[in-house]
C-alpha cells in the first residue's frame, strides 16, 4: 500500500508567452497578489494567489488556453460576464450567490410504483430513486433514498440552494446535527424536518436499511459544502430564520391525529405550513374507518403522496 500523498499546496498552471501583461492583468484588474517570483532578476515564473486560488504564471510553459470561473460578488468587473486574459484565459465571472432558478411547472399526474429497479447511487454513497420521473418540468424532485449498511455516513457539513426541501423518516433511524438547532438528534421512522434554504447540516450515522422520502422545489439545486462551520453550533437559536423558513424537527412519538377534512380520515400535521409561511403543507393521513370515497381537489403547484402502509386506490379527472 503506498502512502498519501503529503500536499501542502496546489496550482493551476498557465502558459503565459507575455507575461508582464499577464500578471498586470490578474494582479491589478482580479485583485491575485503575487505569492512567489522566479528568477528574480528576470522572472519567467511567477505564482500569484487570490479568491482560494493560486496559479503558476509561465513564460516559457506550453498548453491551450485554460478556462476560471470566479464567483463575484455584486456587479462583475465593468458589467461584464467574461474576460479574456493577455494569454489567452478566459475569465467567467458568475454571481456568488445565483438566485434559485424555478423552471415553469408542466403538471402531470404521475403513478411510481414501489420497486427494486432504477435505483442508483448518489451524494455520500447513499442510493436514490426517482418519485417523479418527470419532475413536473423540473420544479420538483421527489426522491427514495436508502442506506443499506449501519454505522457512520460519509457525509460532510453541507447546505442546499433551494426553495423548498423537507425529509420524511420512513424506515430505520438516522443521527442528523442542523445548525443552530442543538446537539445532534435521531430522526425515527415517521419522524419528519423541514430544511430550510441554506441551513447547513450534515448526515452522521444511520441504521441498517435506513428509507427516507425527500421532497424538494427546484429539481435541479446546488449543494454546497460549508468546511469552515463545525456543527454542533455553540448556542441553539431555534426561532431564527433562513430565507423567510424555519427548521422544522417533527416528533411522530409526541404528535396527536386529529379530524381530517375528508370524512373518516384523521391527520397529524408535520409543521411544515406553519414555518414556511403557506409555501408548503405536510400531513400523514390515515384512515378511521372511511366509508365511501373521498374526493379531492387542490390549487397547489404539487399534491405529492406516498403510501406508508396498507393500500389506496387513486385517480385523477382533469377538467375536460
Amino acid at each position: 500500500m503506498t502512502d498519501r500523498l503529503r500536499i501542502e499546496s496546489a496550482e493551476v498552471v498557465l502558459s503565459c508567452p507575455d507575461l508582464d501583461a499577464t500578471l498586470a492583468f490578474f494582479t491589478e484588474r482580479l485583485g491575485f497578489r503575487v505569492a512567489a517570483i522566479s528568477p528574480a532578476d528576470d522572472p519567467a515564473v511567477v505564482v500569484v494567489a487570490g479568491h482560494g486560488l493560486r496559479l503558476r504564471l509561465e513564460r516559457d510553459g506550453a498548453g491551450p488556453p485554460a478556462v476560471l470561473r470566479l464567483a463575484c460578488a455584486g456587479s462583475a468587473v465593468g458589467g461584464a460576464t467574461e474576460l479574456i486574459a493577455p494569454n489567452g484565459t478566459r475569465v467567467l465571472l458568475a454571481p456568488a450567490e445565483p438566485p434559485v432558478e424555478l423552471p415553469p411547472l408542466r403538471p402531470a399526474f404521475v403513478f411510481t410504483p414501489m420497486s427494486d429497479a432504477g435505483w442508483r447511487t448518489g451524494r455520500a454513497g447513499m442510493r436514490y430513486r426517482d418519485l417523479v420521473p418527470d419532475r413536473q418540468g423540473g420544479r420538483f424532485i421527489a426522491s427514495h433514498i436508502r442506506i443499506a449498511e449501519a454505522g457512520p455516513v460519509p457525509d460532510y457539513v453541507h447546505f442546499h440552494r433551494v426553495r423548498f426541501q423537507m425529509i420524511y423518516c420512513y424506515k430505520g433511524w438516522v443521527r442528523v446535527v442542523y445548525e443552530d438547532q442543538g446537539p445532534p438528534f435521531v430522526l425515527s421512522a415517521g419522524d419528519c424536518v423541514l430544511q430550510p434554504p441554506r441551513i447547513r447540516h450534515r448526515v452522521l450515522e444511520s441504521s441498517p436499511g435506513l428509507e427516507v422520502i425527500e421532497v424538494t422545489c427546484p429539481a435541479r439545486h446546488d449543494t454546497i459544502a460549508d468546511f469552515e462551520l463545525e456543527l454542533p453550533t455553540s448556542a441553539p437559536r431555534s426561532e431564527r430564520t433562513f430565507d423567510g423558513q424555519r427548521f422544522v424537527r417533527h416528533e411522530a412519538a409526541a404528535a396527536r391525529f386529529r379530524p381530517w377534512g375528508a370524512a373518516g380520515f384523521e391527520a397529524r400535521d408535520l409543521g411544515i405550513a406553519a414555518a414556511t409561511g403557506g409555501l408548503a403543507d405536510a400531513r400523514v393521513v390515515r384512515s378511521c374507518g372511511a366509508s365511501a370515497p373521498a374526493s379531492l381537489s387542490h390549487e397547489a403547484e404539487l399534491s405529492f403522496k406516498f403510501l406508508l402502509h396498507g393500500s389506496a386506490t387513486l385517480g385523477s379527472q382533469s377538467d375536460g
